[in-house]
């Protein structure tokens, strides 16, 4: 099987890869697109250690498992639970302990103790010919829906987390700090609320494809202080984090929503004399986004810049990491 693989904070194509094979309740998926995000990015700089095959953003084929599922196009949520786990729930004590774990059992599955992340964490992901996923992961794609965009559905979940996480009425002043692949997902999804939207970034090009669609654009240092009730760090910077936080009025709302590689720098005092509620922002509901997508209350396709082959992923790294790139795909 065709495959990247990262290791040492490195990215290579290898033809050597074996086809993984589904256990009971799992499907063995074909890959028919994969998009590369800042978080595979960050990997690469050393956000948390990983060997093995990355991605996370798909969408694919199901060729193997339950007879309900094949032939199916599907995407997938990226954690791999106690819940998610065949039919059962996987317990310390084995599969046929039917004991979830305590987040589980509370309703918060991203957050298992004993999850695993594809093409994060202790699971293989998806920049390869096929992929392994437990069919309590997958959602089916319906056909209204390009396999461009399909891609796109996990990072639009993601961005939608963000309204399952607190409340944007049409009177709040909201700030999203970074134009490239995530804060524009938010902004899409945050333009649905009605908000009064700015986005701030240092990239020109990047604003101006924000400004094209209506949202308004402002350079970072020229951001206003003091004078949103929301502001969401979509940058992974310290700098993004800066901007954010200063753009904030007392009581008011900071999303993280990125991986850092590195280390903050805050002003917990400040934080704390201003009332300054921070709030980090994951994974996010997968029906909602296809939904959005399906109504087209959110369009995605605008957004991909590139379609590179996987074996030519190496480059597609390259060009995805280059400044104002919104969206490369790994297709086959």
């Amino acid at each position: 099987m065709i495959g990247v693989w990262l290791e040492d904070g490195r990215v290579a194509v290898r033809d050597d890869l074996p086809v993984p094979r589904p256990g009971a309740d799992e499907a063995r998926i074909r890959v028919l697109a994969a998009g590369i995000c800042g978080t595979d990015l960050e990997l690469l700089r050393g956000y948390r250690p990983f060997r093995g095959v990355p991605g996370h953003e798909f969408v694919g084929r199901v060729e193997e498992g339950p007879a309900e599922w094949l032939g199916w196009r599907v995407v997938g949520e990226i954690n791999v639970t106690c819940r998610s786990r065949a039919r059962g729930v996987v317990s310390p004590a084995g599969p046929g302990d039917p004991t979830p774990c305590r987040a589980c059992a509370a309703g918060r599955p991203t957050h298992c103790e004993r999850r695993a992340v594809m093409g994060i964490d202790g699971r293989d992901g998806a920049f390869a010919e096929h992929l392994v996923l437990p069919v309590g992961n997958l959602h089916r794609v319906p056909d209204a829906i390009s396999d461009g965009a399909a891609a796109l559905v996990e990072p639009l979940a993601a961005a939608f987390r963000i309204l399952e996480q607190i409340e944007v009425h049409a009177s709040d002043r909201v700030l999203v700090v970074g134009p490239g692949r995530l804060g524009r997902l938010v902004a899409r999804v945050l333009h649905t609320t009605g908000c009064d939207l700015t986005v701030a970034g240092r990239s020109r090009p990047a604003l101006e494809r924000i400004e094209a669609r209506g949202t308004r654009g402002v350079h970072a240092p020229d951001v206003r202080r003091a004078s949103f009730d929301v502001a969401i760090d979509c940058t992974g910077e310290a700098g993004g984090f800066a901007v954010a936080r200063a753009a904030l009025r007392p009581a008011g709302t900071l999303v993280l929503k990125s991986t850092y590689a590195g280390e903050l720098t805050l002003d917990a005092s400040a934080l704390a004399v201003d009332e300054i509620t921070l709030l980090g922002s994951r994974c996010g509901p997968f029906p909602t986004a296809i939904e959005a997508l399906v109504s087209r209350r959110v369009e995605v396709d605008d957004l991909i810049d590139d379609r590179v082959p996987l074996v030519d992923a190496v480059r597609a790294f390259g060009r995805a990491a280059e400044p104002g790139t919104p969206k490369v795909l790994l297709v086959p």
